[in-house]
């Protein structure tokens, strides 16, 4: 069997979306997400430019042969583009290995390990009382697990809070638009609105905060601090994770768990967080992160060193990227919480796929493969459109880390 043909499939159901197809000469298929929020043509151009002509030819059962070759062939290694780029290859022959042997992904990564995926919905909205509200729906709906994310007082908008209830999209427009941030305002309000909600649902509902790197070491440490009486299972991104030495700051003032990582793209970036046990969820993902083989690479260095996994799974993943994500997640022995923002109608229809939701879990397809697909013709009437992410500016105008 032999690769015949590689697709790049840009669309945009309601968010953009870039997905390769494989196919080879026997007229098995394989896909994978390659979506890089805000940069997803530059992914695109790397693919069709790059990768593509080198794989026409190949035997698309070398998975590993072909990621080591992908990713020591460039010269120029990891980055979030050339990653994200190896991950849609690496996943969609993943996807093809699993067709062609008549088993779901999950049984050649060794099988089960837990019944379903517990997973981890986003209650968001502008005040204390509204967001136990939407904490109340998820619950309603089964979730287990709720991340926890309001509007700061005195602050027009604040990112991570969704204008849409299910449907939350944060890149809003071509050129970033800028918003104003306080985090004087943020430390005071947010152990107060986690204190209503620990106070509202018992002590038995996990609850999660995202700070979205928004602080320095000593101030995470001090909103750490403060939300230990809250019990939550993770405080996510409190630092940006360049300077992987201030977590050992965070890990001296406060036992709130911290999870982190979603912005990472290899092994090397989390390796220090890792083996000095300064985190205890790492959130790299398939897309982002070389695909299944590299992914399950930093799950089994975490499983040594007590970290568990929590995977990024916002709507800048495709339903193909959720496929994949599920079945490793599935079969790992530590896997921890997997985030779970459901997409919109349109792009479900793009993206057909068997995995479902029940109960507070994602279960895995039983179908060969992934269980996912991507129908090119319905793809075709979305067209791109540029967006990007928002930037924050201080109260002084001075940009901010995030």
């Amino acid at each position: 069997m032999k690769i015949e043909d590689a697709r790049v499939i840009v669309t945009s159901p309601g968010r953009n979306f870039v997905t390769l197809k494989i196919v080879t000469d026997e007229g098995v298929t394989g896909v994978g997400d390659a979506t890089l929020n805000g940069r997803e043509l530059a992914v695109a151009s790397y693919l069709t430019d790059h990768v593509v002509p080198a794989l026409l030819g190949r035997d698309p059962s070398r998975i590993e042969d072909t990621w080591q070759y992908l990713y020591k062939g460039a010269y120029w290694r990891r980055g979030p583009v050339t990653m994200t780029a190896i991950a849609a290859v690496d996943t969609a022959l993943w996807d093809i290995k699993g067709k062609v042997a008549g088993l779901p992904v999950y049984q050649l990564l060794g099988g089960r390990s837990r019944e379903g995926v517990t997973v981890y919905g986003h209650a968001s909205a502008p005040d204390t009382e509204s967001v136990l509200a939407e904490v109340a729906r998820y619950v309603d709906l089964g979730y287990k697990a709720v991340r926890v994310q309001t509007g700061v007082p005195g602050l027009q908008t604040t990112y991570g809070v969704g204008r849409g209830r299910m449907f939350y999209e944060p890149a809003d427009a071509a050129v970033p638009s800028e918003a104003t941030w306080s985090t004087e305002r943020y430390l005071a309000h947010t152990p107060q609105v986690f204190a209503r909600v620990r106070d509202e649902f018992g002590p038995d509902l996990r609850l999660l905060h995202d700070v979205h790197h928004r602080l320095t070491p000593i101030e995470a440490a001090r909103l750490g601090r403060d939300l230990e009486p809250c019990r939550l299972t993770w405080m996510e991104d409190p630092v940006p994770a360049e300077l992987q030495e201030g977590f050992r700051l965070i890990r001296k003032h406060t036992t709130t768990p911290i999870a982190v990582g979603e912005v990472f793209n290899t092994i090397w970036d989390c390796r220090q967080l890792i083996t000095e046990q300064l985190i205890d969820y790492i959130r790299t993902t398939v897309v982002h992160a070389g695909g299944i083989t590299h992914l399950r690479r930093i799950f089994d260095l975490a499983a040594l060193h007590h970290v568990r996994s929590g995977s990024h799974g916002a709507t800048d993943l495709s339903p193909v990227c959720m496929a994949a994500a599920l079945h490793l997640d599935v079969s790992i022995p530590n896997f921890g919480l997997q985030e779970y923002m459901r997409h919109t109608e349109e792009t479900d229809q793009v993206f057909p796929h068997s995995y479902r939701f029940e109960d507070g879990y994602l279960l895995p397809s039983e179908s060969p493969g992934l269980g996912v697909d991507v129908d090119e013709t319905l793809a075709a009437r979305y067209p791109y459109k540029p967006a990007s992410l928002p930037v924050n500016r201080l109260e002084d105008g001075t940009m901010h880390s995030w």
